[in-house]
């Protein structure tokens, strides 16, 4: 599908979702529950500054990374480690208590899913509870505070010092490396896939929510550079 095409879904689904925000925010979070497992809840584990930095830029190919903004975790929330000039912003996430998500978000990302992960992370770290996540981030959408995007957005997932857990809860370190293009309410027919996902092709991820995206394999991992102080 061109990115054009995209473009019209995108128009076309933000002008109905309006006045159903708060009740598809709700039903997405119900499923993402399942995701985040009942007891996901609690501290985050601080890393070494430079080790977060170089895992965030990890996520993404060095030209995409290079010139972004990183943030790094202090143990209660997210703080800039290293200021970008792209409106690229990298980060490492933490949706589950052991796992290491380097992301890179484009711009349009940046200013709109990437905060909901950021306030996600933050209240599961105080050791909050789904439910109260959940009202936070429909609140947010249904006053403004937070945006869906306004045209495909980005997310680069390549680090190969990722360490992912499934949707049961199981470890499956580095995985694959990945792109996440955020659709909202994306399905798998939109797109021509079938109703198995298969990596031979993409993945719609949440379909039918305001966080679906098309997941697309890559070839390659990106390494993580080695933690110095230049990884600032």
């Amino acid at each position: 599908m061109r990115t054009t095409s995209l473009g019209r879904m995108v128009a076309r689904t933000m002008a109905a979702a309006t006045l159903a925000m708060t009740a598809m925010v709700a039903q997405t979070m119900a499923a993402a529950a399942q995701t985040a497992g009942s007891g996901n809840a609690g501290p985050r584990a601080v890393l070494p500054r430079a080790e977060e930095i170089a895992l965030a830029r990890s996520a993404a190919p060095h030209d995409v990374s290079d010139r972004a903004t990183v943030l790094v975790w202090n143990g209660t929330d997210f703080e800039v480690g290293a200021e970008g000039t792209s409106g690229v912003t990298c980060y490492v996430g933490r949706s589950w208590v052991e796992s290491i998500e380097p992301h890179c978000f484009d711009s349009e990302g940046s200013r709109t899913i990437l905060p909901m992960h950021l306030l996600e992370t933050k209240m599961l770290a105080e050791g909050r509870s789904r439910a109260e996540i959940d009202a936070a981030i429909a609140e947010g959408l249904r006053s403004g505070t937070f945006r869906l995007p306004s045209r495909p957005a980005m997310s680069y997932m390549m680090s190969a010092g990722q360490r992912l857990i499934s949707d049961d809860g199981r470890l499956v370190g580095a995985w694959e490396a990945h792109l996440m293009i955020y659709v909202p309410y994306l399905t798998a027919a939109d797109v021509g896939l079938g109703d198995v996902p298969s990596l031979e092709a993409a993945v719609v991820v949440d379909p039918g929510t305001p966080f679906a995206n098309l997941m697309v394999v890559v070839k390659d991992h990106v390494a993580v550079a080695e933690a110095t102080e230049s990884n600032r």
